[in-house]
């Protein structure tokens, strides 16, 4: 098949608009795969797809390894992978045109630790809850969002992008549109349908988006969804509860997705159905809670086992 030779820094706007139409990447993924491809570039120069060799991937990852960030730091090994998996994802994309490079299976990603998965216990989110003020519309709002994230499992990108009429408080489930553009039913708990219903009753207004921000800063635009709240606003609010509730692990909107999981597994939920529930596309993402649920096995064991 022919193709036309170009250098690599030609294909890589043709391949983020794949990554974005063909591949079902959200926006930010294929922003950051854009970031790390012009760094090869910047390290490799202007070269083309064939005179990329197993030679030149081990001298970029010496060259990554040595970089230094804006602060002087040297990049994380976790980043370093993320620079070595677009680089990948290029690759493969290089072979699947049938254009001339190097195979995708020839880049390995450096071992990384596996991440202490960070969760609140039950007692630790009613503290949690406990710091809101729900006197004010703030308040509520606040109050339903931290219901919503524990009895839900949604990353913080899906519910700030929810919509009023995305959401079904009287069946208490409704779907949701996650990493990959795949579709996934999402459950939520009495307590989070009622903070929801209270929350929207005290609402004035007839913006489109579920959560808006109350901050004086916002400016209009003439999109209509200047006053939606954002995913770092919804960071600081949770780093604020947690705070006043003296929970000293660092607690963000992850940390409530992990202990949705967390909690459903050591009340016995299935792997798989889990694995559902958080929208995971991959078994293996979700067995990362198993190393916190293993020590939960112990007491079980404790617990229920006949001595004998």
């Amino acid at each position: 098949m022919a193709y036309e030779q170009k250098f690599v820094s030609e294909y890589i706007l043709d391949f983020i608009e794949h990554l974005e139409v063909e591949g079902g990447r959200m926006p930010r993924t294929a922003e950051n795969y854009e970031f790390y491809l012009n760094r090869f570039v910047e390290f490799a120069g202007d070269i083309t797809p064939d005179q990329i060799t197993s030679e030149l991937i081990r001298k970029y990852r010496l060259w990554l390894n040595r970089l230094k960030n804006e602060r002087g730091e040297e990049l994380a090994m976790i980043t370093q992978a993320y620079h070595l998996i677009a680089l990948r994802g290029f690759l493969k994309y290089f072979s699947r045109r049938d254009i001339p490079s190097l195979s995708p299976d020839k880049i390995e990603l450096p071992k990384t630790h596996r991440k202490q998965v960070t969760f609140l216990h039950y007692d630790e989110v009613g503290r949690l809850l406990e710091q809101v003020d729900t006197n004010e519309e703030s308040g509520l709002r606040d109050r339903a969002i931290l219901e919503l994230l524990f009895s839900s499992g949604l990353r913080v990108s899906e519910l700030v992008n929810l919509n009023r009429d995305h959401i079904n408080t009287k069946r208490r489930e409704f779907m949701v549109r996650g990493k990959g553009q795949k579709d996934r039913p999402v459950f939520i708990s009495q307590a989070a349908a009622d903070w929801v219903e209270q929350y929207l009753a005290m609402r004035q207004d007839t913006l489109a988006p579920l959560f808006i921000s109350y901050s004086r800063n916002v400016e209009a635009n003439t999109s209509g969804d200047y006053r939606r709240l954002t995913a770092r606003s919804i960071q600081r609010m949770i780093n604020k509860y947690a705070r006043l509730a003296g929970i000293t692990k660092h607690v963000s909107p992850h940390t409530m997705r992990h202990s949705f999981a967390t909690d459903l597994l050591m009340n016995g939920a299935d792997l798989r159905s889990v694995q559902s529930m958080l929208g995971h596309s991959n078994i293996s993402t979700t067995q990362i809670y198993t190393h916190v649920t293993d020590a939960h096995l112990k007491d079980v064991y404790e617990k229920f086992h006949s001595e004998r």
